[in-house]
């Protein structure tokens, strides 16, 4: 996402300030990007011997002597990576809060010894990444351009001549094919991917993916709408360019949203109320964003908010719209809306 943009945005800054993923705020300061630290703390699996080479979601395959050692990524990305046994060297991206505590994006990594290049958008500390004489590097991306996601407009010829990049797609297409992608990277990085944490957690997403099915089907008539917060803005997600929407609207989820012409203002992601029109679309759950640039519920005052139906019968969850793409950090988004769903009373 982006920096604090100027008064006229481009379309990457907007996406970054949440505009494109529902993100209602722009990016606060999150800490200090010189801090730094060892690796993550986990061993990488052995990784294989031989020559590396994997084909990214752009259609460029990054080719190696070996498989790459000394990893730089986005922290989402870096957090998936962890939970299949392979760590990093530096990462960048939200890692940690303005009190010090790891971000939500940071996953189960010990951020204390993480080499941080940079905690928000527009930082990425060139000399640091250089001295780690990374091998690649490897984020996401939210568009079909192929920009990297938390890689500087302004120094990206620079970072690329260090290390080449591999990016995984999380545009327009649903939650299972990122997870595909990065569980067939961190296998060519030598993860383990028959260890039983791994295939438990995989099974654990097809058990709460067929729950959230079934609920679907079971209360076609509850709506769900996807929101986020910020100061003077409440925005309303639209479902076609999401991984995890389109995924839930795959499965049945009746979510609502604004028209398509509508959406079309902000290239298809997600419409801007204002807090006096907070109450324009009627839904009976709320998903909120969780991720720490935005308001969360139990911290927006407006007597609008207060008085939406979901929000006064309690039927507001968390959203991840930039989900850590492993099956164990994308099973509780599955099955706390299946949850919800099973239990909720009719009131929008």
């Amino acid at each position: 996402m982006s920096n604090v943009r100027a008064a006229h945005p481009t379309r990457r800054g907007i996406l970054a300030a949440g505009g494109a993923l529902g993100l209602g705020a722009v990016l606060a300061a999150c800490g200090d990007d010189d801090r730094s630290g060892g690796s993550s703390g986990k061993e990488t699996t052995a990784a294989k011997s031989g020559p590396w080479t994997f084909k990214d979601d752009r259609g460029t395959t990054v080719k190696l002597d070996r498989a790459p050692a000394n990893i730089v990524a986005f922290v989402g990305v870096a957090a998936a990576l962890y939970d299949y046994g392979v760590s990093v060297k530096g990462v960048f991206g939200p890692t940690r809060t303005k009190a010090g505590k790891a971000d939500v994006q940071a996953g189960d990594m010990d951020i204390s010894k993480l080499t941080v290049l940079g905690n928000e958008w527009g930082q990425f500390n060139i000399e640091k990444y250089a001295a780690l004489a990374p091998d690649v590097l490897i984020t996401t991306m939210f568009d079909g351009a192929g920009t990297l996601w938390y890689v500087p407009e302004e120094s990206k010829d620079k970072i690329a001549k260090l290390a080449p990049s591999v990016g995984i797609s999380a545009y327009d297409r649903q939650l299972t094919v990122p997870l595909q992608r990065v569980w067939a990277l961190a296998e060519s990085l030598g993860a383990d991917m028959t260890a039983s944490k791994v295939t438990d957690a995989k099974k654990r997403f097809e058990e709460a993916s067929s729950r959230l099915r079934a609920a679907a089907k079971a209360h076609p008539d509850i709506k769900v709408l996807a929101g986020s917060a910020a100061q003077s803005i409440f925005y309303v997600s639209g479902s076609n360019l999401s991984v995890d929407l389109e995924y839930f609207k795959a499965l049945g989820v009746n979510l609502v949203e604004p028209p398509a012409s509508v959406l079309k203002a902000s290239g298809g992601w997600y419409e801007s109320l204002s807090w006096e029109n907070v109450d324009k679309y009627q839904a009976d759950i709320i998903m909120m964003d969780d991720r720490t640039a935005t308001i969360q519920p139990a911290d927006i005052t407006q007597a609008t908010w207060k008085k939406l139906p979901a929000v006064r019968a309690g039927q507001v969850i968390a959203r991840s719209p930039e989900p850590i793409f492993s099956y164990d950090k994308c099973v509780a988004m599955v099955e706390n809306l299946a949850k919800a769903i099973e239990t909720a009373k009719k009131v929008g």
